[in-house]
Parts: structure tokens; C-alpha cells; sequence
């Protein structure tokens, strides 16, 4: 019997950013016809002659201008054959993590928008987006104890305290603060500058960045981070 199969292929990109100790993820609103404007996640079908990675890089570029450097294959959604009212698509999502701070977005193809939003916000979004961004968020939380993270998310030299607030806001639990800055600097992944963060006011505190050649090293060989809550 011959197969008229006609599913589409399309990739989803979960972009997380953070600033101001809150966890933002990147949104588009979409307008299609004569549907209503919606919020998504930014994504689109793949390409016949792009790989999964170079059209999810693709769609990220063109519907919010922003580049990414780290992107993860996070799951595949497509058990649900009505995710899409208007076609059968089975849709490859990725999730990154970016300083907002380095971009500039701008809307073009077909989003009418774009924007960082606090995860706490999230609005109800297109299709299965609230899942994957959950299943996203919970993949974020797993990876902090087997996977240095805040390369991509801080700027280059920031305070050991905007370090610690990034683990507590993303695993939503107050940590050890005195047991996390003891594993953390023990691992050699972060150094103190001689530079100090403009303060109006109490003792300045003195920032710290990552070394990237440690840091690199560490992700290659595995990590087992024991977080302890306070």
C-alpha cells in the first residue's frame, strides 16, 4: 500500500536568559492569516537542505535576531497528532541559555514581536509551548549537579553573590551559601579579579569571572556538584 505520509518537521528554540535574579525566556508573537496573534516559542519548520541544528539556528536568527552559542537537543513532541491545528508536525525542540544583556533583539519573518519574559509571566502559548518550556526548566534544574552552567546566562565578570542567586533562582530554593562558595571555587572554574562592582553603598565586593580553559575541561570530563540547601 502506498504511504501518502505528510508530517512536517519543525524545531522549537527554548532560550533562557537571566538578569536581576529572575529567569527569563525568549517569546515570539506569531500572526498567521486571519488567526489571532499568539505568543510562542521561536521555531519553524525545517528545511529540505538543513540539518536539525543549522534550522533551529535559522529561526532563531531570523524571527529575533539573536545568536546562540550553547544549544541543547531537549525532546521531540509529537505524540499529540492534533499539536498543530493546522498540519501534522512533529517538532524537534532545543533549549539555550544566553546573557540578555549581549543582544538586541528585533522581530522579522513572521513574528510581530519579541521579548524576554520572566518565567513566573509566561502567558498560555501556541500548541505544546508551556510543556516544552517545563520540560525545559526541569532539564535546566538536572544539569546543575552534573554540568557547570552560568557561562552563558552571567556577564563576563560579575559578584560571587549574582553566582549563588542564579543556582537559588533556577532550582527555587534558598542554597548554602558558605557551602556552595567553598565547592564552587574548590572546582577552579571561576577566579577573583582585582576589579570591584560599582556599589553606592557598603564594603565593594570584587568580581570574579570564569576561566574558560577550566571550565571547558571540567564539562568534557564530567562534574557531580552535591548542592545543599540552606
Amino acid at each position: 500500500m502506498e504511504n501518502m505520509q505528510q508530517i512536517r518537521l519543525a524545531v522549537d528554540a527554548i532560550i533562557f536568559g537571566y538578569r536581576d535574579t529572575e529567569l527569563y525566556v525568549l517569546l515570539i508573537q506569531q500572526k498567521f492569516g486571519s488567526q489571532n496573534s499568539y505568543w510562542a516559542v521561536p521555531g519553524g519548520l525545517v528545511k529540505e537542505d538543513e540539518s536539525l541544528i543549522d534550522a533551529v539556528k535559522r529561526e532563531l536568527r531570523e524571527e529575533t535576531n539573536v545568536r546562540v552559542n550553547y544549544l541543547e537537543q531537549l525532546y521531540t513532541f509529537g505524540d499529540d497528532i492534533t499539536r498543530d491545528p493546522r498540519n501534522r508536525v512533529v517538532s524537534v525542540a532545543y533549549f539555550g541559555l544566553v546573557d540578555p544583556a549581549k543582544l538586541v533583539l528585533k522581530a522579522d519573518t513572521d513574528a510581530d514581536h519579541v521579548a524576554w519574559v520572566k518565567i513566573k509571566d509566561i502567558p498560555n502559548l501556541a500548541f505544546d509551548h508551556n510543556e516544552m518550556i517545563i520540560k525545559a526548566i526541569q532539564r535546566l534544574k538536572d544539569k546543575l549537579t552534573y554540568k557547570p552552567i552560568g557561562f552563558d546566562l552571567l556577564p563576563e565578570k560579575f559578584l560571587f553573590s549574582e553566582l549563588e542567586n542564579l543556582y537559588a533562582t533556577i532550582l527555587e530554593k534558598e542554597i548554602d551559601r558558605r557551602n556552595f562558595r567553598k565547592k564552587m571555587l574548590s572546582f577552579g572554574i571561576i577566579e577573583e579579579t582585582e576589579e570591584f562592582a560599582n556599589k553606592k553603598s557598603g564594603r565593594p565586593a570584587k568580581l570574579y569571572k570564569f576561566k574558560s580553559a577550566e571550565y571547558q575541561k571540567l564539562e568534557k570530563e564530567g562534574f557531580h556538584f552535591e548542592i545543599k540547601f540552606a
